[in-house]
């Protein structure tokens, strides 16, 4: 069987070198051909006529009355859902201790196995360990770990084979040779929607392309897939995008009410936004990438995805999927607020753009990118409020490539978000702001006492009118260790290349606070990131105050 050849050749070869298990599970989605393959099994050991690679000839009498479901003594097909108590599984049990009436095998296909009760498991179980003579059991289930969890023995008899989804191209191949067998064509795209809906299910498929012959008569086409299966055409999602990247917020509600004006299934429509959005993603990271969409609208698709960022898209999918992992699309009564509230929430998302695209709109050089850490820091968002009155034309520039600005610091600690900027790059090139050079000496950390570091970092430093520099520790053991003269003396040393000079130091007294006011609040963090972010780039803060900007997360 097509793309189920792990199950189908080792079973091919048990059977031609006559080493068939007496029982075998078979796992894997709806529809894929686990009771299928469990006939294929029974036809080739009952076969008189088959090949000595085990395969069934297909057309003896013996095959066709098991292909065709037909009664037959030696092949038994049971619904463990309508047959599922322990009654059920003694009667199955008697009846297997029967011989097989000629020379082949009795075989039992359990179908739905995990329906079974526990009582009926346990009446298998004696059964399962000590088999008659060829006599095999075939459960066939979708939920394999509600037998592990009602009879994890049973497991340990049964050879397991796990099926997968059946993929797309298998599916339109199989759905074209139906239509030539029916005397029918349909165009590859139509049967592609098809498959695609199915999600690996070969037995969906089948069933949606009946429906689909049944409203035709013959020929299919796109636009009848679409009416049969409630498939929103691409041109509604370019409309979309449209409306995303204009920001038109109430043309959201216009466009959801179209669609529920036109009889479109709004969960139908929200899977399809999905596939939509992950494909804009891909076009926009690797615009060659392959996709099963004509050339017009995979144009059309392309010029839409270079109208966001792939940050921005990537924000857009995690909100989009977020509604369906929190399950209150299913749940919910009216799924037509919940689609027009996503709609609103992706037309409200700011858009992105780099620090240095900030930078240089406002007439200044782009932060340095090298050093050790420039590879990968932490991010940190900031997002701003519009002034109506703002005349500095490059900042006005600045105001319509974005409204949130994404900033990587180089090499930033976990508690200091930027380091302080340096010329050479080997941070001992001396600055006459103390903050600046007591980063870069930390951030250095070759001169810096050994355990200190952290305990450092949250000091406070500041220079007194006499030139003196006032160093004021945090409350903590450390202090009476810094108040030492040998460590006092080391810091002083540490310092010289930052400052130019050997500083004089002076230790302030740590204030005594109580442990809720210890807390750092959100809004100290975020005052404190900004300041390290004016340490690295001293025009960020013209650009902060000029256009209102908020620090985000």
């Amino acid at each position: 069987m097509a793309t189920q050849e792990h199950v189908s050749d080792t079973l091919r070869s048990a059977v031609s070198g006559g080493r068939v298990g007496h029982a075998y599970l078979f796992c894997g989605p709806r529809g894929v051909g686990k009771t299928t393959l469990a006939r294929v099994l029974a036809m080739a050991l009952n076969c008189p006529e088959r090949s000595a690679e085990g395969e069934p000839c297909g057309v003896c009498e013996s095959c066709a009355r098991i292909w065709g479901g037909h009664t037959a003594l030696d092949v038994v097909e049971i619904d463990a859902a309508s047959n599922r108590g322990v009654d059920d599984a003694r009667d199955l049990r008697e009846r297997a201790m029967y011989a097989p009436s000629g020379d082949g095998y009795k075989i039992y296909i359990v179908d739905e196995a995990h329906m079974l009760t526990r009582e009926a498991w346990n009446a298998l179980l004696k059964i399962l360990e000590e088999p008659p003579p060829r006599v095999i059991f075939v459960f066939a289930t979708t939920e394999p770990q509600k037998i592990e969890q009602s009879a994890a023995p049973i497991l340990s008899r049964c050879q397991r084979f796990d099926f997968r989804r059946i993929g797309v191209s298998d599916i339109v191949s199989r759905l074209a040779a139906v239509l030539a067998q029916e005397g029918a064509a349909g165009p590859e795209d139509a049967l592609r929607m098809i498959a695609r809906k199915a999600d690996g299910g070969m037995r969906d498929a089948l069933s949606m392309l009946d429906q689909v012959i049944s409203l035709t008569g013959g020929d299919i086409e796109a636009d009848s897939v679409r009416r049969v299966l409630g498939l929103v055409e691409e041109q509604r999602y370019l409309e979309l995008l449209d409306i995303l990247a204009d920001g038109r917020h109430a043309d959201v509600f216009t466009l959801v009410e179209r669609l529920a004006d036109d009889g479109y299934d709004l969960v139908e429509f929200y899977h399809g936004l999905l596939d939509v959005l992950r494909m804009l993603l891909r076009l926009r990271l690797t615009p060659e990438t392959p996709l099963d969409l004509p050339d017009e609208l995979r144009s059309d698709f392309a010029s839409r995805a270079e109208a966001f960022e792939a940050a921005d898209l990537v924000r857009m999918l995690a909100a989009a999927a977020d509604l369906e992992s929190q399950g209150s699309l299913r749940r919910s009564p009216n799924p037509r607020v919940l689609i027009e509230m996503l709609l609103l929430r992706l037309s409200y998302l700011d858009r992105t753009i780099a620090l240095e695209q900030l930078i240089s709109a406002l007439g200044g050089a782009p932060p340095p990118t090298g050093g050790a850490g420039g590879g990968g820091g932490s991010i940190t968002t900031i997002s701003h409020n519009v002034k109506p009155d703002v005349d500095d034309s490059k900042a006005q520039d600045t105001l319509d490539l974005a409204k949130k600005v994404y900033v990587r610091s180089q090499g930033a600690e976990s508690n200091g978000l930027a380091r302080a900027a340096t010329e050479g790059g080997d941070g001992t090139v001396p600055s006459q702001h103390i903050e600046q050079a007591w980063l870069s000496w930390l951030d250095a950390a070759k001169t810096v006492p050994r355990g200190l570091s952290a305990f450092l970092r949250s000091s406070t430093v500041c220079e007194l009118s006499d030139g003196r520099i006032e160093v004021t520790p945090p409350p903590g053991p450390a202090t009476e260790r810094l108040r030492t003269s040998a460590v006092l003396a080391e810091v002083r040393r540490g310092l010289e290349p930052y400052l130019g000079r050997v500083p004089d130091l002076v230790l302030g007294s740590p204030a005594e606070t109580a442990p809720e006011a210890m807390r750092v609040t959100e809004e100290e963090v975020r005052g404190n990131t900004l300041s390290a972010l004016f340490r690295q780039e001293p025009r960020l803060r013209e650009a902060v105050e000029e256009l209102d900007l908020e620090l985000m997360d």
